[in-house]
């Protein structure tokens, strides 16, 4: 049977001070690499390193820069990890035409804001003002302009009746973007019979007389309807019941099907 090795007390020793020793190092860097980046993060958080220099703003057409930069309430004395996202993006919401937004901070002092407007669906001429009407049918009273607007249609002659902007803003978002493009104005025409009547004046010189309860649904038609007719006579096409066509310089109708 071989014999083990034997090693004496005395020669252990010395390797076992080495081995404490460099565990000794070890352990004084990694306190000295801690305690230096607590001291980096205090003096970060503590200086105008962490305030907000950069403001990021994407997704906006409503809302200038500026307007959503006021909205937000943010600027350089902030404090960028103070700022509550959640907060952040209710208030945004609350402007009105905001539907949502996406609050992220980028290290060091970056805060971004992608947001997601309500489409503006038409203008309501209030006074020689337009407001922008909104999908959800609200209006930007903020937003008001005194130029005639020409990238929506225009609603005239209406009351402030909340029921009735807001029917008019969901019809005219369902509409396909031809038929939606094709109109220039919407002006409200109640009836006794019908308390939902429009009258809709369309870019080509035509006329359009329906009723909100079904706007959308037979508005798809209209293309459809002015491929039939003579498009060298404008006139009025009634959508309320059936449909049907009347030149503006004739007393006839002429019937136009569907």
């Amino acid at each position: 049977m071989e014999k083990g090795k034997v090693v004496s007390l005395e020669d252990r020793i010395p390797k076992l001070k080495e081995q404490r020793r460099r565990k000794a190092n070890r352990r004084l860097i990694f306190l000295l690499l801690l305690f230096f980046l607590i001291i980096v993060c205090v003096i970060y958080f503590q200086s105008p390193l962490s305030h907000v220099k950069n403001i990021e703003i994407t997704g906006n057409r409503l809302y200038s820069f500026e307007d959503l930069e006021k909205m937000s309430g943010i600027n350089s004395k902030i404090n960028i990890w103070t700022i509550k996202k959640d907060k952040l993006t209710e208030k945004l919401k609350d402007s009105g035409g905001i539907k949502s937004a996406k609050i992220s901070i980028v290290f060091p002092n970056t805060v971004h804001i992608d947001v997601k407007e309500y489409r503006k669906i038409a203008y309501f001429e209030v006074k020689n003002e337009f407001i922008p009407l909104l999908e959800n049918g609200e209006m930007l009273q903020d937003r008001a302009m005194t130029n005639s607007p020409y990238d929506a249609p225009i609603i005239k002659d209406m009351k402030s009746d909340d029921k009735v902007i807001k029917k008019i803003g969901e019809e005219l978002n369902k509409l396909s973007a031809e038929v939606y493009n094709a109109i220039s104005e919407v002006r409200y025409t109640p009836r006794n019979t019908d308390k939902w009547r429009v009258t809709v004046y369309m870019n080509d010189g035509n006329q359009v007389l329906a009723s909100l309860s079904s706007f959308s649904d037979k508005m798809q038609h209209y293309p459809s309807i002015i491929s039939q007719l003579n498009t060298d006579k404008k006139g009025v096409i009634d959508l309320e019941v059936g449909s049907y066509f009347k030149a503006f310089d004739s007393e006839g109708e002429k019937k136009s099907e569907e």
